[in-house]
């Protein structure tokens, strides 16, 4: 049963105390189970997922590109220097010239320096620092994302394991109870009626039995798809700790924390950062500049006249340059107006975004706790039914009770203990997405062992501070693994089981 770890009270916990509990929480599961050294935890499939997961790795390597915005934007504001040479052969000479230079070489070198651009670079970098924060809160939530559908294929796997044995438990006892049945109407103490009664339960439980384990098949497929590797004896996953006592506390806490709504607002930001921009084109602008020129030709130059023709000549010349727009076709005014209407797009979506995280945690938190009650009443359910079946079956056996009475109790004994471990998904997947959209269910949450956590800022830091233009990254390579040469799953010893139900008489 899922219930709130040690040290929760009606106090909302801190943030830290929330990461602390639920990190502790699942690194403490290793120790749970001593026995089976290869038992796989919801932490090391979290770890595993964290490093292979495509989807995580491709949101950081887009985040890497977003940094670099930061100093392309930045590069319009900095001085820039180029070199230009042009070597000129003058394979054709017209008659009748005074002065004849068969070849040139012209080499100019040109400094360019920004001196005020009317705010435009200032506010160009500062929407893109804005960006770049959005875009790391986009990253915790997909991070969360990832973690949460990680959650929920874990625990659909423990979840269709039960009930695939519950069933195949159900085939094996109907298929007992048929021999039995067949017996007793052998010697005339049940009728054929009982017999056929049995056999369609049979071939309903054998029904079901393969549906089950078609959806275990499926959930762990669905496993292998996050964490990319085979789902191999899970444990049981440790109790969430940090869950809020009501939903009106869980709100407040997400409004702070949900990194939806954090990017929200740093995208607004940055719109607004656009706006500023688009209005730095009516200003007039201002850059200093240096030009060096060198003029040679080798020592070739020729004349029909007695001057005298250096083999090469320099210049050099600096200036400054304003340009005051004055008129520009309305352009400036429509880039501001689009700019304009991007802001209240960026604003009318962070009011959309708050609104949909107020929803999932309402939603979350209404389906962990009706969950949690769903439990409770599958235990008494299983408890009931379990005394009733018991004495359906004693009643049977002095002829109190009829074979179809006895099918039934045991038909519902199994769908007590399939609600039961359906509701134990539902309400940890439920309180996970619930600690997720409170912002708390990230990598730095979890204390996930033997990993190295990715840290954004570090990119961010390299990335502002490079100011080379042959200053290169890594060569591009593939970080998450491949499933295709994973075995295609099944639901082991199903034809055993079967089998031996099939060869009861019918």
């Amino acid at each position: 049963m899922l219930t709130l770890g040690p040290g929760a009270s009606r106090r909302r916990p801190s943030r830290s105390q929330i990461a602390a509990r639920l990190g502790a929480s699942l690194l403490g599961l290793s120790c749970i189970v001593a026995s089976p050294a290869a038992a796989e935890t919801l932490q090391g499939a979290l770890a595993k997922a964290y490093q292979t997961n495509p989807t995580l790795n491709a949101a950081r390597a887009n985040q890497m590109a977003a940094d670099e915005n930061v100093p392309i934007q930045r590069a319009a504001g900095l001085p820039s220097v180029q070199i230009n040479s042009t070597y000129n052969e003058n394979v054709l000479i017209p008659g009748g010239q005074f002065v004849v230079i068969p070849r040139t070489l012209n080499t100019q070198g040109q400094l360019n320096v920004p001196i005020y651009q009317g705010g435009l670079v200032k506010n160009g970098i500062r929407a893109a620092d804005a960006r770049v924060a959005a875009g790391e809160e986009t990253l915790r939530a997909t991070e969360a994302s990832v973690f949460s559908q990680v959650v929920a294929a874990y625990n659909d796997v423990l979840r269709d394991t039960q009930i695939v044995e519950f069933n195949r438990a159900n085939v094996r006892n109907l298929g007992v109870n048929l021999r039995a049945t067949g017996d007793r109407f052998e010697v005339g103490d049940l009728t054929r009626t009982d017999v056929a009664q049995s056999e369609a339960r049979l071939s309903q439980a054998q029904a079901d039995l393969r549906n089950a384990e078609a959806n275990l098949i499926g959930s762990k497929e669905r496993y292998i798809q996050q964490v990319g590797d085979v789902p191999a004896d899970l444990s049981q996953p440790p109790p969430l700790p940090g869950l809020p006592t009501d939903v009106a506390e869980a709100v407040e806490i997400a409004i702070k924390e949900n990194p939806d709504i954090a990017a929200a607002t740093k995208n607004s930001e940055a719109a607004g950062y656009d706006v500023k921009a688009a209005r730095a084109s009516r200003l007039p602008t201002l850059s200093g500049f240096g030009n060096v020129n060198r003029n040679d030709n080798f020592g070739g130059a020729r004349a029909n006249i007695p001057i005298n023709i250096p083999a090469a000549q320099q210049s050099a010349v600096i200036g400054a340059q304003l340009q005051l727009p004055l008129y520009q076709g309305g352009r400036p005014a429509a880039q501001i107006r689009q700019s304009q209407a991007r802001q209240t797009a960026a604003m009318e979506n962070q009011i959309g975004t708050e609104r949909g995280v107020v929803s999932q945690v309402r939603s979350a938190f209404a389906s962990w706790r009706a969950s949690l009650d769903v439990i409770k009443s599958a235990e008494s359910a299983i408890a009931a039914n379990s005394l009733s079946l018991e004495g359906v079956r004693a009643e049977n056996g002095v002829g109190n009770r009829t074979i179809i009475e006895v099918l039934n109790a045991e038909q519902e004994l199994i769908n007590a203990k399939v609600i039961l471990a359906t509701a134990r998904r539902n309400a940890y997947v439920a309180g996970f997405t619930l600690l997720a959209a409170m912002g708390n269910a990230e990598a730095r949450d979890l204390d996930l062992q033997g990993i190295t956590l990715y840290i954004p800022k570090d990119n961010y830091r390299r990335a502002r501070g490079s100011f080379m233009d042959w200053s290169d990254r890594a060569a591009p390579m593939i970080r998450s693994t491949r499933t295709v040469a994973t075995p295609a799953q099944s639901a082991a010893a199903a034809t055993a089981d079967l089998d031996a139900a099939g060869a009861a008489p019918r």
